[in-house]
């Protein structure tokens, strides 16, 4: 039997400016990211460089000792164990000019944070929606670096010559641009009608079923879809990379409760996400606005977990979500050393976030108290009633038990006696096509 085929490491190294104004917690917590965000994409980074500066090199970002430093690195990579150097990561969104000529200088692939970040996104896309504004947020990026890519394919490359019509005379910069802005024109009404048809078929569901909507929210790698995958009992994509889940997967509460309760992953936000996708995945992020409650996840193992907490409340101000009701909920406890530690941590939470949740996603109990936190905040406007059900109206009784928590249940000659609780609007209308007892 042939031995299995196994994928080749790729090797790639850090690169980052550290400006004066920015800390050193700060500044490796983003450094430590970015080596994630390469690790999504396949690549093992064997070295960093770090150079503090005022500012970036104009021309190339980084200073010139640095970059010979890193040149000198990747060729003598070339022939050596691990192998070579196939890409530099850099920790900012640089100009089309600076990556040119850092690329240039050091020999071999160069890609910003924004072009790594727009990358898994193009992996990991999977719906039509996600896929449309993926497309979007790239031809975005890429449109202002036409004219760098022209240089690099040389004169022959620069100019397109016509005998007559719409393209003659044309550069393939000029015309790349066009067919572009045209692209992204298509798309956006593709997005559109998309989003007309979804927000068609959300209010046909929450009319027809009268569904409560919580949606999971946080930073990427902060644990949503194990807690997804717990609090609905469902088998969810959960994988230990940055964005393994784009797409929004929508499932229901379990066990089932009254009123139902529709639970909602979305995106996990992470610093300084390119703009541009957090204004095309705005259909995806809308669950949030949508929701009746967000469940902010935190990954309480992380030390930089308030810098995380921050960029999610950012975002979700910047897509007005910001006054949707919120409950902290901190994920990932069973990370944090041993019982002693743990319980530690968990009490210094509770004492800055009075009305957090602490737990992990992995605990039957833990995922017990949130679902009962959860299904509690819905109640809250839940009222109850008498309702009289004849013997002659027993169809209606898997409705009232469908719609309604059956609290108490007595029966006489006439018929049943049902106390429930449920929705204001639900119980009036059950109550309206039921006879009043005597």
């Amino acid at each position: 039997m042939p031995a299995a085929v196994q994928e080749k490491i790729r090797h790639a190294v850090v690169a980052a400016v550290q400006l004066s104004s920015v800390a050193d917690v700060e500044f490796e917590a983003s450094l430590a990211e970015l080596r994630d965000l390469a690790k999504t994409l396949g690549f093992k980074v064997v070295q960093t460089f770090v150079q503090k500066r005022a500012a970036f090199d104009a021309a190339a970002y980084l200073g010139v000792g640095k970059r010979e430093e890193i040149r000198d690195f990747v060729a003598a990579s070339a022939g050596s164990d691990p192998g070579a150097i196939e890409a530099v990561f850099v920790d900012h969104e640089i100009s089309p000019t600076q990556a040119r000529n850092l690329e240039n200088e050091v020999g071999c692939e160069v890609m910003d944070r924004t072009m790594v970040i727009l990358d898994i996104f193009h992996r990991n896309a999977r719906s039509r929606a996600a896929r449309a504004q993926v497309e979007i947020a790239r031809l975005g990026y890429m449109a202002p670096r036409l004219r760098e890519l022209a240089k690099l394919a040389g004169p022959q490359g620069r100019q397109r010559s016509g005998t007559g019509g719409r393209g003659a005379g044309e550069s393939h910069t000029e015309l790349d641009k066009r067919k572009i802005r045209d692209r992204i024109a298509e798309l956006q009404q593709e997005i559109a009608a998309m989003d007309v048809e979804r927000q068609t078929q959300r209010s046909r569901r929450q009319e027809r079923q009268g569904l409560a909507t919580v949606a999971l929210v946080g930073y990427t790698n902060a644990g949503k879809s194990t807690l997804m995958r717990a609090l609905t009992g469902s088998d969810v994509l959960v994988e230990d990379k940055l964005f393994a889940t784009l797409d929004t997967t929508v499932r229901a509460l379990y066990p089932a409760s009254v009123p139902r309760v529709l639970v909602s992953d979305t995106v996990g936000f992470i610093k300084n996400l390119p703009h541009g996708l957090v204004a095309s995945f705005k259909s995806t992020l809308e669950e949030a606005l949508d929701a009746a409650l967000l469940l902010h996840v935190i990954d309480a193992s992380d030390p930089g977990f308030e810098r995380q907490l921050a960029v999610t409340d950012a975002v979700l101000a910047e897509i007005g979500a910001q006054d949707v009701p919120r409950l902290r909920v901190f994920n990932k406890i069973d990370h944090v050393g041993d019982a002693v530690a743990q319980a530690a941590c968990a009490a210094a939470l509770r004492a800055q976030y009075p009305d957090c949740i602490v737990m992990s996603a992995r605990r039957h109990d833990d995922v017990a108290l949130l679902h009962q936190a959860t299904v509690a905040f819905f109640r809250q406007d839940l009222v109850e009633a008498e309702l009289f059900l004849p013997w002659s109206a027993q169809k209606l009784r898997g409705e009232i038990f469908a719609r309604c928590e059956v609290i108490d249940e007595r029966a006489d000659e006439e018929g049943a006696f049902l106390s429930v609780r449920g929705e204001r609007a639900t119980v009036a209308g059950l109550a309206a096509q039921l006879p009043q007892a005597d």
